[in-house]
């Protein structure tokens, strides 16, 4: 009973070394409200599994899986103290739920219903991931939950209307889930009081070797996807769906990350390396896909990504330069985490022929993601 207990129940956790150099008088580390709410929860299962949160950011800071041996490593890229994630050199954006928009917005504007909106260029002549201070950046309001086979927390925010630009009142909730299945399950929800684009993610870094072990081009990966959209110079879609087939960007059949990822291709110049959106092969939209697979051959990790997305951003760490020291101590280097950002396509609001991501007055944004783990 009592291990039960104890796999049921979420762990709140308030670490003074992930809080260190946070607090309601110190505003250095970033411009957000209320630093002395921000919390660290811990969710474990039977399994042994562990994933830990914080409400600034709603960011997944560690994930602890065992490989083919019993022996647990984190595979997740992040910090031991909030401040790193507030500081962090280039935003990497490490764990956090992004948006009001996530990926990249042309120019940063859109026009919707007759009226042009203008948002926060910080990606070049584009918008990323939300702006400035995107949901990656402020404190969520957070409560533990718990369940037959599950442990979790319930993230809400409430987006003010013309916050980082976008109209409306966006009332947003993300549920995390640990099952005992070994499943990381997350759910999200919003509405909203006028029309708005939302294009909610997770920006979760993977290392299946164990965060901080050395590059991810060895990683076997798998993505459920015939076609990808290609884009231009700035990493905008240039509207076209193109097929994967003869190209760097098959992954059908799964093979390591760096097999093709120096071959002389246009789009791995403009990304340098693999940084593109992978359009999903769906029985009908919103259905729950297997969408990608990753398995890391020395530890015999296996991770399953599905989603009701109809997009999947692979992202292969190629910003990261080892200048970003994680919590084992050891720098990130060059492609040392990769992303499997499950969305709607970049820049949809000004590409009509894109599935939709307006959310009107009366809608509700629901969609769901889940990184399954295993070994083989």
């Amino acid at each position: 009973m009592k291990t039960l207990l104890i796999s049921m129940l979420v762990c709140v956790v308030i670490s003074m070394v992930f809080l260190y150099g946070c607090s309601s008088k110190n505003k250095s580390c970033t411009k957000t409200q209320d630093f002395d709410s921000i919390r660290l929860y811990k969710l474990r299962n039977d399994a042994g599994t562990e994933v830990k949160i914080t409400n600034y950011g709603a960011i997944v800071t560690s994930i602890k899986v065992a490989d083919r041996n019993g022996d647990f490593a984190d595979v997740a890229l992040g910090y031991d103290h909030v401040k790193g994630y507030m500081n962090a050199v280039d935003k990497p954006y490490f764990g956090a739920i992004v948006g009001r928009y996530g990926n990249r917005i042309a120019k940063g504007k859109f026009t919707l219903d007759g009226k042009t909106y203008s948002l926060a260029i910080n990606n070049g002549p584009n918008h990323l991931h939300g702006g400035i201070i995107g949901f990656d950046k402020v404190v969520w309001e957070a409560t533990p939950i718990k369940g037959e086979g599950f442990s979790g927390l319930e993230l809400t925010y409430l987006a003010k209307d013309m916050e980082e630009g976008y109209p409306g009142n966006l009332n947003i909730k993300v549920t995390y889930r640990l099952t005992d299945d070994n499943e990381l399950k997350i759910d999200y929800y919003a509405t909203a009081d006028k029309a708005t684009p939302v294009n909610l993610t997770n920006h979760t870094y993977f290392n299946l070797a164990g965060e901080g072990n050395g590059t991810i081009l060895g990683h076997e990966l798998m993505i459920n996807a015939d076609n990808y959209t290609p884009v231009d110079e700035t990493l905008i879609p240039t509207s076209k769906i193109e097929t994967v087939k003869g190209t760097p960007f098959d992954f059908t059949t799964a093979k390591p990350i760096g097999r093709d990822i120096n071959h002389n291709n246009e789009q791995l110049t403009f990304g340098g390396g693999y940084d593109h959106n992978f359009v999903l092969n769906k029985t009908k939209p919103g259905a729950m896909t297997l969408a990608a697979t990753v398995y890391e051959p020395t530890t015999g990790r296996f991770m399953e990504v599905f989603t009701k997305e109809p997009g999947v951003q692979f992202y292969c760490g190629n910003f990261l330069d080892g200048r970003l020291i994680g919590k084992a101590g050891k720098p990130y280097v060059h492609r040392g985490g990769f992303c499997l950002e499950t969305q709607h396509y970049p820049d949809s609001p000004n590409q009509p022929s894109f599935p939709s991501t307006i959310l009107r007055p009366g809608q509700v944004y629901q969609t769901s993601t889940i990184y399954k783990f295993s070994t083989k």
